[in-house]
């Protein structure tokens, strides 16, 4: 019988508990090797310099989910006459992570393949003896027949102090990012990845508006969707604060969002929006009125100031 972990001619008997077995072998060639590998640039190594890290090797994430049923809980399209639903009568409905309303189980899914592709980056993290992981990467790849797969990369750093953490944070920040934050009285708490999804139904007022006759016009039921998800993600960001016990979060790129048109019976068409956005959560500590200078980092070669 073979134990969690070995391998055989069929495989590895991994139970998708913990960290996969080609990952633990990667591990512990890591640390036999002596090498410390990193993902950042020279000038983001030079400020992780300066704030007291360093390298100790490259860290990873990843799970591939089947992504199935997505649920589907109304559009809402009240009080329709004739197939034709009167412009009032139309609004965008809203689902966020956990919320258990349209397309919640869609939600679900990929914030829980978030949240294990960043979880086993970290435990590879603590398995290195690092303290944080710094300039994570997060990346999405689709595969046949509905999977994806959910990856984050990051270099895992530690303390060059005497006081080291059993709980590595994560930041998508940079070393000369990081080292700036800290300067200012800020730690990085986590990585978020906030996810907030709208439908809404192609009222006759939507439909009159995109006609090639119509013009340059607004589509105003389509900026009610967009402006209304967005707002649901801003939301959804203060509430992944609060519940880590952030003070405040670093986003890493602008808010993207992206549109899809659902047909979900005939002549009944929706429209569907996804927004997203990954940030860095972070937290205050110590006495940010006395951290005023900028940072200078003076030169590479290891003479004069630093």
């Amino acid at each position: 019988m073979l134990a969690s972990g070995d391998v055989s001619d069929a495989g590895p008997t991994w139970d998708g508990r913990g960290l996969p077995p080609a990952a633990l072998a990667r591990l512990e060639r890591a640390k036999n090797s002596g090498v410390r590998t990193s993902l950042l640039a020279v000038d983001s190594q030079a400020g992780l310099d300066t704030a007291g890290f360093a390298p100790v090797g490259e860290v990873m994430g990843s799970t591939v989910l089947h992504l199935g049923w997505q649920g589907y809980a109304g559009c809402g399209w009240y009080g329709a006459m004739g197939g034709l639903a009167m412009p009032f009568q139309v609004q965008t409905q809203v689902a966020t992570p956990g919320s258990g309303l349209a397309f919640a189980p869609y939600l679900d899914a990929l914030d829980a393949g978030w949240k294990s592709a960043i979880g086993r980056m970290l435990s590879e993290a603590r398995a290195l003896g690092a303290d944080g992981v710094v300039g994570v990467r997060l990346s999405e790849d689709r595969f046949e027949q509905g999977n994806r797969e959910f990856l984050a990369l990051g270099t895992a750093v530690r303390s060059l102090g005497q006081v080291h953490s059993d709980r590595p944070f994560a930041t998508t920040l940079g070393g000369s990012d990081l080292a700036k934050l800290l300067r200012a009285g800020w730690v990085p708490a986590g990585v978020m990845v906030c996810l907030s999804l709208g439908i809404r139904h192609d009222d006759f007022r939507t439909r009159q508006s995109t006609f090639w006759s119509a013009g340059n016009i607004e589509v105003p039921g389509y900026t009610d969707l967009v402006t209304t998800v967005r707002e649901a993600n801003r939301r959804q960001i203060s509430t992944r604060c609060a519940e880590i016990g952030a003070d405040g979060a670093v986003l890493t790129s602008p808010m993207r969002i992206q549109i899809e048109e659902l047909e979900v019976g005939e002549g009944h068409t929706d429209h569907a929006a996804i927004a997203s956005c990954v940030a860095t959560a972070v937290a205050t500590f110590g006495d940010k009125s006395a951290s005023s200078r900028s940072l200078v980092v003076l030169p590479l070669n290891g003479k004069g100031p630093r």
